[in-house]
């Protein structure tokens, strides 16, 4: 009944705060995760997270990524891929560098600094995909371009963070090639399957099932997440390419009005509210001048090279700040992250601690940064 409990708090907080950021004009994604902070251990303590909550989260985001990829128009994404390559190698590359030497000259060890780098080339674009939908914008082209960039971000960051934690336990060139090699025939199958589902629908149109359509497609979201998850990649990646997949058929309308209202009524809510659960004040208190030259890292090596590339592909200056700011937010993705980092022993407490309150700054401070550029470069 505890687990009960703590979902009841999670959605009555998430209500609250929903209807508190539209009268107060904010994103609704910055009070649910403003609303995670209050109600998290390090404050009122009413949420202690476990098992069943975060499984809830996990699906909150596979959903949202999901809906994101039914959203998507294919031939937009197709047109803006060299703009997204290139954000997004900019936007691992930048604060990889830039983080490893900064965290080196503030006295961090060689390990710890190159992880803070590892930790911040990890984009989370579930929270800027909230805020383009809430705001009409994500299958414009600058929408199209964060959402390209943010996959190929998170394949390099995965990446990246395979080569780096193999090094550090000892593992070996053939475990990496092994690795490498069942990513590439994972993308082999997405291609496969992308082609194969539109004509898969004539089959599923015939099933004597209420609601098919959406049975079928939550299951094949379901299934590909599994199977980038089996291979080492963020589940989300699988969850994307299902909606897009999922949004070349006829019915497709249907099955995003439908998993939105599974997804809406109880499990994103969830997954916003609990990326601030895990959130400690400790390292705020001790090292605020740290955590503050970090926030403001995370915030321009993001920003920068998505700016700049856009404007070399010719996009507006405001479709190159909203390309900037979209790329802003870690969320779930970093945190995932600084989470392996301590488990493997790579990071210290103090350290997993400041960069948590780091993700949390950049991840809320995003969606206000996003809403600044629409509201001054919209038409």
């Amino acid at each position: 009944m505890n687990d009960i409990l703590q979902l009841t708090i999670v959605l009555v907080a998430s209500l609250f705060a929903t209807l508190i950021s539209r009268r107060m004009k904010i994103p609704a994604v910055v009070g649910q995760m403003l609303v995670g902070i209050l109600i998290a251990p390090s404050v009122l303590g009413l949420v202690h997270g476990g098992h069943v909550l975060e499984v809830m989260s996990e699906i909150g985001v596979i959903l949202l990524m999901f809906l994101a990829g039914i959203e998507s128009d294919l031939t937009v994404l197709k047109k803006n891929f060299k703009a997204s390559m290139l954000v997004a190698v900019g936007g691992v590359l930048v604060p990889l560098s830039v983080f490893a030497i900064v965290a080196a000259s503030l006295g961090y060890g060689l390990s710890t600094s190159f992880f803070y780098g590892v930790v911040f080339a990890a984009t989370s674009v579930s929270i800027t995909v909230e805020v383009l939908q809430e705001y009409g914008k994500l299958s414009t082209r600058a929408g199209s371009i964060i959402l390209g960039a943010a996959v190929v971000d998170d394949i390099l960051a995965v990446l990246i963070l395979s080569i780096f934690t193999s090094f550090k336990n000892g593992g070996s060139g053939g475990q990496l090639a092994l690795k490498f090699s069942l990513e590439l025939l994972f993308f082999a199958f997405l291609f496969a399957v992308h082609k194969m589902i539109p004509r898969l629908w004539k089959f599923v149109q015939k099933l004597p099932l209420a609601n098919k359509n959406t049975i079928v497609a939550l299951i094949i979201c379901l299934g590909l997440s599994l199977l980038a998850n089996a291979v080492g990649m963020s589940a989300v990646i699988g969850s994307f390419f299902a909606g897009i997949a999922i949004s070349q058929t006829e019915v497709s309308h249907k099955i995003e009005e439908y998993t939105s209202a599974i997804g809406y009524v109880i499990f994103i809510p969830v997954f916003f509210v609990l990326i601030a659960i895990s959130v400690q004040f400790d390292s705020l208190i001790h090292h605020p001048w740290i955590i503050l030259l970090f926030t403001v890292l995370a915030i321009l090596t993001k920003f920068l090279p998505a700016y700049f590339v856009g404007k070399m592909n010719r996009l507006s200056t405001g479709e190159s700040m909203l390309v900037g700011t979209g790329m802003i937010s870690r969320g779930e993705m970093a945190l995932i992250v600084a989470q392996i980092g301590l488990t493997s022993a790579i990071i210290t407490d103090a350290v997993y601690s400041e960069l948590v309150i780091v993700i949390i700054l950049a991840t809320v401070i995003a969606p206000f940064l996003i809403k600044m550029v629409l509201k001054k470069y919209e038409n």
